[in-house]
């Protein structure tokens, strides 16, 4: 059984050490290290299949000490008070009794739930609580293969990316829940919007609502202004990319779907390698894979969770993938990779993320200043390793009028600024 936040200092101490010990594996690498395709086979096993994938067709990785995360204090404060109260429903899938925090503190390896439980708490990580603002948010399309030049297919970039949550608020009034959760049922809304790149999509949108029911399906909606025509979407395309994108709604941060529409199963607490102590922000496109990866970074040795999650088929019928490994950093809840298997069950997609750990998201902001540490995205990156091609997004996009990009818990984003009245008022200016 392994204890999760009993006492902070205690296992921070106490996960240090045993990643200093670590397993025969994290033998091979430490801190000082230099990883190339030359020598990834020293990191093979502390690697997803398709971040390993990375490393052998150009991606290098700067080996550095484990670096201690903490939760936000108003985070671990609702985990003390509110966590013993939550409960797994009848169907063990959704949660009964969830107020704030982090929902499943005590995660028991040989607990027949606990790969459910380890995603209802990714579901509610300390990343942000309660609505963030990602400004200028850009993603590129290229080809990443070992000595290929960079060669971009097509850019994106939308004006705001961002998440208005209705429960588990911890910072901004109202706290803990929003009163519009009991009429609507709507646990989470999210935006993206105005797109102001390329040309053909300027001005439209998307934007879509969570609900707390499990048999209620994810609503969302999308606009065209040329059109002038708002378009509500099936739930069944919310896992197939969007235009040239190599990811989709449900890939947001890295796994974000319903978690009533899959099956899981743990596949065990893993020493591993992640991104979560990145200097450099927007991180350094990688000159030695055809753009489509960050390096070189800084990666260190994690404890990770491995969950398999299979799409059901009840609830997602003809799925575009079999199964998804998503891995997930034990300490901040944050998916660090997440690879995305075909119909035959061949490796597809693998995202990768790249994240900071600081009390700015840049080291000169003068607005997006907290009074503790918190993790801020970086980039991430999704890539077709059976095409080569990849998503390569930035948070901040390099040369966007907006720098700080990140406004977490600031009550930067309203429920009233995530409807369909919203996004078509934004696309006036566009």
């Amino acid at each position: 059984m392994r204890f999760i936040r009993v006492s902070a200092f205690v296992v921070s101490v106490l996960g240090v050490a045993m990643l200093a010990t670590g397993m025969p594996a994290s033998a091979q690498v430490k801190p000082g290290d230099f990883i190339t395709p030359a020598n990834a086979s020293k990191v093979k096993d502390l690697l997803s299949p398709g971040e390993y994938w990375r490393v052998v067709n150009g991606m290098t990785m700067k080996i550095v000490p484990t670096g201690r995360i903490d939760w936000p204090p108003p985070y671990k404060e609702a985990t003390e008070k509110y966590s013993s109260q939550v409960r797994l429903s009848k169907s063990r899938l959704s949660m009964v009794g969830y107020v704030a925090g982090q929902p499943f503190p005590i995660i028991d390896d040989n607990d027949p739930d606990a790969a459910i439980k380890i995603m209802w708490n990714m579901d509610f990580r300390p990343m942000w609580t309660d609505d963030f603002d990602a400004r200028y948010f850009g993603c590129v399309e290229v080809y990443e293969r070992l000595g290929n030049p960079y060669k971009e297919i097509d850019f994106q970039l939308i004006g705001h990316y961002g998440v208005y949550n209705e429960v588990g608020r911890t910072e901004v009034e109202p706290i803990p829940t929003d009163p519009d959760y009991l009429k609507t049922n709507i646990m989470f809304r999210w935006r993206a919007f105005p797109w102001l790149s390329p040309a053909a999509m300027r001005g439209g949108g998307i934007i879509g609502y969570r609900y707390g029911d499990p048999k209620r399906a994810d609503d969302s909606w999308s606009y065209n202004p040329d059109a002038r025509r708002i378009r509500r979407l099936n739930e069944s395309i919310r896992g197939d990319a969007t235009g040239t994108l190599q990811f989709s709604q449900d890939d947001a941060e890295g796994y974000n779907p319903k978690l009533e529409n899959y099956t899981y199963r743990f596949l065990g607490e893993r020493t591993m390698l992640g991104a979560l102590h990145v200097v450099q922000d927007p991180g350094n496109v990688c000159p030695t894979d055809g753009g489509g990866s960050v390096c070189p970074a800084e990666w260190e040795m994690r404890r990770v969770y491995v969950v398999e999650t299979k799409p059901n088929p009840k609830r997602l019928p003809g799925d575009l993938y079999s199964k998804h490994l998503v891995y997930i950093d034990s300490e901040a809840d944050v998916v660090l990779s997440h690879d995305q298997y075909d119909r035959q069950g061949e490796l597809m997609v693998n995202f990768t993320n790249w994240l900071t750990y600081r009390d700015r998201p840049v080291p000169d902001a003068r607005i997006a200043i907290y009074p503790f540490k918190r993790v801020f995205q970086v980039n991430g990156t999704s890539t077709n390793v059976q095409t080569g091609l990849s998503s390569f997004c930035d948070l901040p996009t390099p040369n966007a009028p907006e720098h700080e990009c990140w406004y977490i818990n600031m009550g930067a984003v309203s429920r009233e600024d995530i409807s369909p009245l919203a996004m078509v008022q934004s696309s006036a200016g566009r």
